[in-house]
């Protein structure tokens, strides 16, 4: 493990803290049964910001090898995830004109849930993605894969053997890169001169003023601006020229960039007022986040305590990386929180890291009938608790705890 004191982008000694999470294990290292008599690695859990390019960024940076080489989350398991990305390749194909003489390259492409959309229309696509087990998933869906990190060195490999692409997605990437120069550098080698690249990652607005520090796990080493990553992508010859905002993941952006210099649109120009406008180039911005999140850890330690006190079964839906922050942060463990349940069979069986919560499939919730079912995964929220409505059938309701708590019935 390597500590940062630094700014990974422009080099910048940081010395403004804006959230301690103390030691946590990595969010999505999932245990076997024998693993539970093992002592598990942990790493700070410290998030900063540099003062020169406000970048908000982890301290300690585990090997990336170790967190995305043997990886858990399959993107196709999120029915909401997989709308958004047939959404995304048609307007993509509209709007750029993408068919069947282009050539398109998502970054971090995880079980080919997006591309296997272009392949079926005939589209020439490359998947870049380092996880060799959800890479083989997405080539046994005919979406061709490499798997590799992508940087300087790997990028040129893949142009002069495959060619540069057309259009090119990076969809929650950026912030899982901690070398973001060479990475940065490595998009800008890949995308042909007349291409166009998308990213699209958490809206560092969002998660202050949402109060969303559970996406805060050592796997995201950025969380980002637009008014960071517009530098970022300067230094590397390439400009924004325009922006959407998207409810997914708590709100996210999606840039539109290319090579050379760009006019911004109306939607990008308002957007970079508006950050200004919040003070995200201010220390002060990232002081009141926090106070929130300490008061929204303390919310949910007493709802525990309370539900532990009165002989309520609580168990967790989704075992999601923001959800292990999250029960990390609070000090839960079986004695609060019965067990958790996941859609995917690569989580069940396992156990969370950290608190020790057995994962299992939701078929599981039927049978025990618990008091309250505790989304973790707030953000399709809408989509479990349409899955889990019949837990009113015995008085079930269900729990979220960000930006607040809150306990709601069916």
């Amino acid at each position: 493990m390597n500590t940062h004191p630094h700014c990974r982008f422009c080099g910048t000694p940081m010395s403004q803290v804006v959230l301690d999470l103390g030691e946590q294990p990595l969010a999505n290292s999932f245990l076997s049964k024998a693993d539970l008599d093992r002592s598990e690695e942990v790493f700070r859990l410290c998030v900063r910001v540099c003062n020169a390019c406000w970048l908000m960024q982890t301290d300690a940076t585990p090997d990336p090898r170790v967190i995305f080489s043997d990886y858990v989350y399959f993107s196709s398991y999120s029915d909401l995830w997989m709308r958004h990305a047939r959404d995304y390749c048609a307007a993509m194909t509209a709007r750029f004109g993408i068919g069947r003489e282009s050539f398109v390259i998502e970054v971090a492409s995880n079980d080919g849930y997006l591309l296997r959309n272009f392949v079926a229309d005939g589209v020439r696509c490359l998947g870049i993605e380092p996880a060799e087990n959800v890479a083989a998933v997405a080539r046994k869906a005919d979406v061709p894969t490499e798997s590799v990190f992508l940087g300087v060195q790997t990028a040129r490999d893949i142009a002069s053997r495959h060619g540069r692409a057309d259009l090119m997605a990076a969809n929650n990437v950026l912030a899982h890169v901690p070398d973001i120069n060479d990475f940065v550098a490595g998009l800008a080698i890949l995308l042909a001169d007349s291409g166009v690249l998308t990213v699209e990652f958490p809206h560092v607005a969002n998660l202050i003023e949402l109060c969303q520090f559970d996406t805060i796990y050592h796997e995201h080493f950025s969380y980002l601006s637009l008014t960071a990553v517009e530098t970022i992508f300067a230094r590397h010859g390439l400009s924004l020229f325009d922006v959407e905002e998207l409810p997914t993941h708590g709100g996210s952006l999606r840039l539109y960039v290319r090579h050379g210099t760009a006019a911004p649109s109306d939607r990008l120009a308002a957007l970079r007022a508006r950050e200004a406008a919040l003070g995200v180039t201010t220390p002060a911005y990232y002081e009141r986040f926090n106070r929130r999140a300490q008061g929204v850890i303390a919310a949910v330690r007493g709802f525990l305590a309370e539900a532990k006190a009165t002989s309520k079964q609580v168990v967790a839906y989704g075992a999601a990386a923001k959800g292990n922050t999250l029960l990390n942060a609070c000090g839960a463990t079986t004695a609060e929180i019965a067990y958790a349940v996941d859609r995917s069979p690569h989580k069940q069986n396992k156990w969370l890291p950290g608190s020790h919560l057995p994962v299992f499939s939701p078929e599981r919730i039927a049978e025990t009938k618990p008091d309250y079912v505790f989304i973790l995964p707030w953000n399709i929220k809408s989509e479990i608790a349409a899955q889990m409505k019949h837990i009113g059938g015995w008085g079930g309701k269900f729990v979220t705890a960000i930006p607040e708590l809150q306990v709601f019935e069916p």
